[in-house]
């Protein structure tokens, strides 16, 4: 999954950066509302965090931009002050969730899963659940039947994105796009090594290739 952090705090962006990279998550970070518009339409975020306090242009205006612009993109804003009437002003102008600094690493984890099933119309249960497999996000394991296996970083970061859009047809490109950052190189080939070792763990119905279209998790027999 593939986020964008827009926080001009450095420190706390560092630390949310490192936080979130730990977690499985592809992240470009802004500090620049004025970037954020540009950036936030342009790129292929699954969720944006977006603070309200932002140079060039807050936060709020650029939340208005973007949902003017049809942006549906879940944004979690974040805000140093507790004013009910300026998160009610957040959430008019089209904010899905609002979380009040300083907070605890482990809260922004548990919004973010949140904002990210919702999106998909999945439900928010305590692990993720799709074709038989439960996935532990904290441990980055995923569970079959009462085997528990344990998953690489990169194919953790692949089951999650499979687990969330069970049943779509996903081409590499796409894939791509939602697993790296803005400056990692991607490389289909990479993709498709994940992809096996993915299948040799779990059964290879689980995820089934689509001749010149990608991949399909939960397939047939799955």
């Amino acid at each position: 999954m593939r986020l964008l952090l827009v926080e001009d705090n450095v420190p706390l962006a560092d630390e949310l950066l490192r936080d979130l990279k730990g977690q499985g998550y592809a992240v470009d970070w802004l500090a620049d509302g004025r970037d954020a518009v540009y950036q936030g339409c342009t790129e292929p975020y699954d969720l944006i965090i977006l603070d309200v306090g932002l140079p060039g242009l807050s936060g709020l205006e650029v939340l208005q931009q973007w949902r003017s612009g049809g942006l549906a993109t879940p944004v979690l804003m974040l805000t140093a002050r507790s004013s009910w009437a300026e998160r009610i002003e957040g959430l008019k102008a089209g904010a899905d969730d609002y979380l009040a600094k300083p907070f605890h690493p482990e809260e922004l984890q548990l919004r973010i899963q949140s904002l990210l099933r919702r999106a998909r119309g999945l439900a928010n249960q305590p692990q993720l659940q799709a074709a038989g497999l439960q996935l532990d996000e904290g441990r980055q394991c995923v569970t079959l039947g009462d085997n528990d296996i344990q998953l690489t970083a990169a194919e953790f970061r692949l089951l999650r994105y499979f687990m969330h859009h069970p049943g779509q047809i996903l081409s590499k490109s796409h894939l791509a796009e939602h697993l790296y950052d803005g400056e990692t190189e991607r490389d289909s080939n990479v993709l498709e090594v994940h992809v096996n070792h993915l299948r040799r763990k779990l059964g290879r119905s689980v995820i089934e290739t689509r001749r010149g279209q990608g991949y399909r998790f939960g397939g047939a027999g799955a």
